[in-house]
């Protein structure tokens, strides 16, 4: 029945969805004039993004073909895709779009207009078994304005009277116009009186409907394909504050010749392109070197400069509504490091310099960095990872490493190193969450990280003139390192027993490990995992986390205690997959989709991540397996799609069609992955140059050649341990000035030692317990000097037992199988 209407049937429409996160490519102009992403998956457009690329405001954006009749034919589900980047190292993409049923062809080209806040398509219907007369073609538009499907106004409307389809939310509109005439064209409620509806059910535009609002709406409009010159049409989507300024846009994009805008875009991203190391058009450059700078590239605000986002996807999106609004469209200040770490690789040092510059303005006030956070700096998840706030340092010592910065440039960033390296000394080693975002406690990964940024500190410290700072961070690494086996090396566990080794590191212990003597002997809960299946003994669980102690300069490649852990790693997390070996994150791991394909919705099961090869690979490069790491890099290759984009995870089982999974393509998580690509470009480096590119020099000089040791043992409120090794110096942290009454003879004597002020928030005491023997034990109080008080309380330290005895210990202790479980990966 033919209705034409003012307003659309159905509101609100049904509960808004976004759409799949393996995309099979995403892209913008290069210049900060056009501020608009584009994203693509099934052979059609997906999320858009305007004004920043933290804010999508579209789902996608597909044709329909009908012949009016009793054939519906989808693009995205019906046909076969082919896509291909319009040239080398360029995200412009050119889409073949196949009908099963041999019935027609599309081909597009896609690109953003270099000028202005536009997305270009230029479009060709090819029929295969009939004439074009006899097809109909459809463009659906859903707008998701704002990162929010539901709230949506669309109308039918013009622009100096050029036809346009039109949608408004929070003040963005976008402008939906075209080159030939549109016949038709509607606004309805998703899942009611949308255009889809009304084509599946007759098969041609029945319902005309002027606007729809205030919902989940969906614009629909007819080519008049009679009109189209030579075959061919061009699409524009225009953004803009008002329906004016997007329909200005649209139509002036539309005005002006496609050709120009797509030569203009090619034109700029290839002469970027020329300006990158390993980068080149003899096409001797690494496989994918060209695209991953691009994808890098891509990524970046162009209204907050040096703002990274970690990928322009929402995982498993088809499954998520408004209420997940960041996706991965997200800062991670980890990802933005490695990113930067990537853009070096490549020396493009103006980016990379962006890079510290946003993240000197987003630093918090203590000297943290949120977890992850919108591009204006508003934190939106609140946890907190010292490795993020460890890394920044790095990347300045990288960048200066790669740049020679300036005696200027060094103070300019002294101030964000300063407040970094204090909140590490106030609130390390432990941290809140790891780098997968999970469990609290002494990761592997993170300890690394946060050792090498004190010693970078240390020196940068000593630059700018802060010779007793550079000591005391020197100091706080030393005992750090010289802890790590401590905290993190087990020995004598089922899983070392069961994989023939006598210890490895754990992927984390717990904060309340070291109330016993035992490490690894806590209970960790598994995020991600059904109640039940939710728990593990932390000694039972490993990560190649621990190969950081290799790649941040704490252990050598050859260290006995690293090649145990290999093994352990490889026995439990390594899939040999035909495509070449890549890891799980760890053994448990609930990140990923169900085992029978449905979608990770709070629990699932980990699937490997193709990263993991790469960081695999620069374990080789130290351990001088140049050849095994070259096999790694062509594995990591292996794992990207059609135009070089790299997974964050692949499918581990057997195909499940219905989902879009196959044995080791990408799995529902996001695609592309900038850290990924970052690993990808940074492990070109590393094997151009035959040592690990982001290796810091004062971790490899200190700890690898001289070997430097630590004599102190630190305490802190963050730090409660209740032994401590024999022959250290006892170091009390707080951070208020304190005296520190201690005694070693249950207050028969006692000493009072008051703290010096290191200068960045923490206050320290050394007590001379170095001499002490296997039976005393060590009793200490606070007096706090601007309260007036006494803590009135007794802290108590014992020192470790004689390895002989705990030795004899363990073997009449052994663990109790029935109660412990060897968790692998599915």
């Amino acid at each position: 029945m033919y209705r034409k209407e003012k307003l659309a049937f159905g509101w609100p429409g049904i509960d808004a969805r976004w759409t799949t996160s393996a995309k099979s490519g995403v892209g913008t102009s290069f210049t900060s004039t056009s501020k608009v992403w584009y994203s693509i998956s099934h052979g059609i457009l997906n999320e858009i993004y305007y004004p920043q690329v933290d804010q999508a405001c579209t789902r996608d954006l597909s044709l329909i073909v009908t012949d009016g009749k009793d054939f519906f034919s989808e693009e995205k589900s019906d046909a076969t895709h082919h896509i291909k980047l319009i040239a080398r190292g360029v995200p412009g993409y050119h889409i073949t779009n196949s009908c099963k049923g041999h019935h027609y062809r599309i081909e597009k080209e896609i690109i953003s207009d270099p000028f202005r806040d536009t997305v270009l398509q230029r479009i060709q219907f090819f029929p295969m078994n009939k004439k074009r007369k006899d097809f109909k073609l459809f463009m659906l538009l859903a707008p998701h304005i704002g990162n929010s499907g539901a709230g949506n106004t669309a109308w039918i409307g013009n622009y100096k009277g050029l036809p346009m389809l039109f949608a408004q939310r929070a003040g963005v509109s976008l402008a939906l116009a075209c080159s030939i005439p549109w016949k038709r064209s509607s606004a309805g409620f998703v899942g009611t009186s949308d255009g889809w509806q009304d084509l599946k059910q007759h098969k041609e535009m029945t319902w005309e409907f002027e606007r729809a609002e205030n919902g989940n709406v969906a614009l629909t409009g007819e080519f008049d394909l009679q009109e189209s010159n030579g075959n061919s049409f061009v699409v524009a989507l225009g953004f803009g504050s008002t329906p004016e300024e997007a329909g200005q846009r649209a139509r002036a994009s539309i005005l002006e010749n496609y050709e120009s805008a797509r030569a203009q875009f090619i034109k700029e991203w290839e002469d970027w392109g020329k300006t990158l190391y390993l980068a080149d058009k003899k096409n001797s450059s690494p496989k994918y070197f060209s695209i991953s700078a691009a994808m890098l590239r891509v990524h970046e605000s162009k209204r907050h400069p040096g703002g990274l986002i970690a990928s322009l996807s929402i995982p498993w999106g088809f499954n998520k509504g408004d209420d997940d609004l960041g996706g991965y469209h997200l800062v991670w200040p980890r990802d933005m490091v490695q990113t930067a770490g990537g853009l070096l690789a490549a020396k493009a040092f103006k980016d990379a310099r962006r890079v510290l510059n946003y993240l000197m303005v987003t630093q918090e006030a203590d000297g943290h960095w949120s977890q992850n956070m919108w591009l204006d700096g508003e934190p939106y998840w609140k946890g907190v990872q010292m490795d993020q706030t460890a890394l920044p340092i790095l990347l300045v010592d990288l960048v200066n490493r790669e740049t020679h910065l300036s005696e200027a440039d060094i103070k300019h960033f002294w101030p964000m190193i300063r407040k970094a390296a204090s909140y590490l000394a106030a609130n390390g080693p432990i941290t809140h969450q790891d780098r997968w975002e999970e469990n609290a406690g002494y990761s592997t990964f993170t300890i690394a990280v946060e050792i090498a940024a004190m010693l970078v500190a240390a020196e940068y410290a000593g630059l700018n003139n802060e010779p007793q700072l550079a000591t005391y961070l020197r100091e706080t690494a030393d005992s750090w390192n010289a802890s790590i086996e401590r905290w993190t090396y087990v020995t004598g566990s089922d899983l070392a027993n069961f994989v023939g080794v006598e210890g490895y590191y754990v992927r984390i212990s717990s904060n309340k490990t070291f109330e016993s003597d035992v490490p690894g002997s806590d209970i960790l809960t598994i995020s991600n995992r059904p109640k039940g299946e939710n728990t593990c003994p932390a000694n039972e669980m490993v990560s190649p986390d621990a190969l950081a102690l290799v790649r941040y300069g704490l252990r050598s490649a050859d260290d006995p205690r690293i090649l145990n852990t290999i093994k352990v790693i490889d026995a439990t997390l390594k899939l040999d997959h035909p495509s070449g070996p890549v890891w799980y994150r760890y053994n448990g791991d609930g990140y990923g989709e169900q085992d029978d394909g449905r979608p990770f919705n709070a629990t699932g099961i980990g699937r490997p991540w193709p990263l993991l090869t790469g960081e695999r690979a620069h374990y080789e490069v130290a351990a001088g397996n140049l050849s095994a790491a070259a096999e790694l890099l062509k594995t990591l290759e292996n794992y990207a799609n059609e135009t070089g984009l790299f997974p964050e995870q692949v499918w581990d089982s057997q195909d499940i069609p219905e989902y879009g999974l196959y044995l080791g393509k990408a799995s529902g998580g996001a695609m592309p992955l900038v850290w990924a690509h970052s690993e990808y470009m940074k492990l070109c480096r590393s094997l151009k140059a035959k040592r690990i590119f982001d290796m810091p020099s004062q971790t490899r000089e200190r700890y690898l050649v001289n070997k430097t040791g630590s004599d102190l043992f630190i305490w802190n409120f963050n730090n409660q341990f209740k032994y401590i090794p024999k022959g250290k110096i006892l170091r009390i942290q707080c951070l208020f000035p304190a005296t520190v009454r201690w005694t070693y003879d249950d207050w028969k004597t006692y000493h009072d030692v008051n703290t010096l002020d290191t200068g960045v928030g923490v206050h320290y005491a050394d007590l001379s317990t170095e001499k002490l023997d296997h039976n005393h034990k060590i009793i200490y109080t606070f007096y706090w000097q601007e309260a007036g008080n006494w803590e009135n309380k007794n802290y108590t330290l014992s020192i470790d037992k004689e390895p002989s005895q705990n030795r004899a210990e363990a073997q009449a202790s052994p663990p109790d199988r029935d109660k412990i479980k060897l968790f692998l990966p599915s």
